[in-house]
């Protein structure tokens, strides 16, 4: 496995969306196991085929592994099928806008459709951080960042913040 290098913002990457993966080849295989370790060496707990250059709908996630709790996995073509009206505040950080947390609003309980690695269909509701990971990571596929989140005056002083650092 390979530890491959993360995009940054503001490269234009981030603001794309990403195209559908057709079929689940062994480079795409590779792509996630490279994935899952550049987001263990960073380290984070999400990220996005974008975040490494890759314009392509699939995310890996690892919510529990910093507590002990490892559970990878491995995102392939994810859709939201239902979302909650309550909502949740977190501060959210991101891989390719290290240092720098937002404070975003986001549904508390979602329910989301993938595909594995190996073919099969799944779908699962998520809730707490997980629910945070999963729509954060799906919006790095829809091009959308933290920052696209923030009322202008908040997304103003955090871009000050990330170029201060």
């Amino acid at each position: 496995m390979t530890v491959l290098k993360i995009v940054l913002w503001p490269d234009p990457r981030l603001a794309e969306t990403c195209a559908p993966i057709a079929e689940i080849t062994p480079d795409i295989k590779t792509l996630a196991a490279d994935m899952l370790e550049t987001m263990y060496a960073a380290p984070g707990r999400g990220l996005a085929a974008p975040q490494v250059g890759v314009m392509q709908r699939m995310f890996v996630m690892d919510t529990g592994w910093k507590e002990g709790k490892s559970d990878p996995l491995v995102c392939i073509n994810p859709m939201l099928q239902e979302v909650s009206e309550d909502r949740v505040d977190n501060d959210e950080g991101c891989l390719s806008i290290p240092g720098v947390q937002a404070r975003i609003s986001r549904p508390a309980q979602v329910r989301m459709v993938w595909t594995g690695l190996n073919g099969a269909r799944y779908v699962q509701s998520f809730d707490g951080f997980a629910a945070t990971c999963v729509q954060h990571e799906l919006d790095h596929l829809d091009g959308v960042v933290t920052f696209d989140h923030l009322a202008a005056e908040d997304r103003t002083a955090l871009i000050a913040e990330y170029y201060g650092r």
